[in-house]
């Protein structure tokens, strides 16, 4: 069908991506239901790196659909709906957390009373660290996440038979709503699914050294997706190489701003030198975690830094697919660093475990479902939004 509006053609994808999707998916899931089953506590640790890089792809897309509105962005309309799919995997988020809430023991030793009673930090802590009000603020903060997404959403797919602009005022009014409850929300978020794992440590930036990793990797799939979907004639043809620039800068942006803060949170703990805040890097740099420390480094940092450094490397499709792909490893890789050596305390040894793999598979796939059935409901691009022929022909 083509729209007379832009001279989009809206195609569905081959039947193949859906069956793919779904065959990762069930096979994962089959396989994690039977993690669980054997090895509960693993099985809670090995996900958790896995629900936290789906949080940070849903919820930084969501993110990236209000910064666009808020800074009235043109360039970048023509891929908005690629981040509204994404960020409709916010509603599941209260299906895929259930493991998780379930497991609760097995994950945060402050759920354990012969632990809290005998450490006067941890009873301080007991207030905000306790089981109902943990369960409450994640549930709230998803409803919270999920109302924002179906509202962007309903404006966005609404304005496609109307073409009403009081719907993208609208959208501009929420965005600034949504902007500094996105990082409260987001900042509960990282504290209390990683941070708590090792209740004794803390730093005070940790929210936003996820929130960078969160938005580098949704800008690493919406790359991705936008180059795939523009080479196989999904999108409109005139998007161009310019636009790959935008996208391409962005990430290199993001990988400065996250290594910025990765290191200003090394320097200020290292240099403070406590020890209720060195432990945990020194449990990072001790055994074959200074391996993984270092892989850290080298793929979240010296290759994305050096790959998107040059003008050309920001134009060049080929090189923004590998590099958005790698983006995407590194930020898994990042989150298995952050969550993984809190399993591995009191002497016991890292061992690897086939879950590590199984529900990141599970997490593409879910992925591919729920990006493949939004191509199939719903217009690619935002057809009849005011913005869109300024964005299709944006140039630098």
């Amino acid at each position: 069908m083509q729209n007379n509006v832009t001279g989009y053609v809206k195609k569905e994808l081959p039947s193949r991506i859906g069956i793919i999707g779904l065959v990762l998916f069930i096979v994962s899931a089959l396989l994690g239901i039977m993690g669980f089953l054997s090895n509960p506590e693993r099985a809670a640790f090995s996900y958790l790196p896995s629900y936290m890089f789906l949080v940070s792809i849903a919820v930084g897309s969501l993110f990236l659909v209000a910064i666009e509105y808020l800074a009235g962005a043109d360039w970048s309309v023509p891929f908005r709906r690629i981040a509204e799919f994404l960020a409709s995997l916010l509603p599941l988020l209260f299906i895929l957390v259930i493991p998780l809430l379930f497991h609760m023991k097995e994950l945060f030793t402050w759920m354990h009373h012969d632990v809290t009673s005998n450490n006067v930090v941890l009873q301080g802590k007991e207030p905000y660290l306790n089981p109902v009000f943990f369960i409450i603020r994640v549930l709230v903060i998803i409803l919270v996440w999920s109302a924002f997404y179906y509202k962007f959403i309903i404006n966005s797919r609404k304005q496609d038979s109307t073409g009403s602009q009081s719907l993208t005022k609208n959208s501009i009014v929420f965005s600034g709503v949504f902007m500094p409850v996105f990082a409260l929300t987001i900042t509960l978020t990282a504290v209390d699914w990683m941070m708590s794992l090792e209740p004794l440590w803390y730093s005070t930036i940790y929210g936003v050294y996820f929130f960078s990793g969160a938005v580098w990797s949704s800008l690493a799939a919406v790359t991705f997706i936008a180059i795939k979907l523009t080479e196989n004639g999904y999108l409109h043809p005139k998007i161009s190489t310019d636009h790959y620039y935008s996208l391409g800068t962005l990430l290199f942006a993001f990988t400065v701003f996250w290594s910025y803060i990765a290191f200003s949170q090394y320097m200020l703990i290292w240099y403070a030198d406590l020890p209720e805040e060195t432990f945990w890097f020194l449990h990072r740099w001790s055994g074959g975690w200074s391996f993984l420390s270092l892989t850290v480094i080298i793929t979240h940092f010296i290759v994305p830094f050096t790959a998107l450094l040059s003008f050309p490397s920001k134009t060049n499709p080929s090189r923004l697919k590998f590099i958005a792909v790698w983006i995407l490893i590194a930020h898994y890789i990042d989150l298995y660093w952050l969550i993984m050596p809190s399993f591995y305390v009191g002497g016991k040894t890292y061992a690897f475990s086939w879950m590590d793999i199984v529900f990141p598979i599970g997490v593409l796939g879910l992925i591919i479902i729920v990006f493949n059935r939004g191509v199939k409901m719903h217009n690619l691009i935002p057809v009849r939004d005011p913005k869109l022929e300024k964005g299709l022909n944006f140039r630098l």
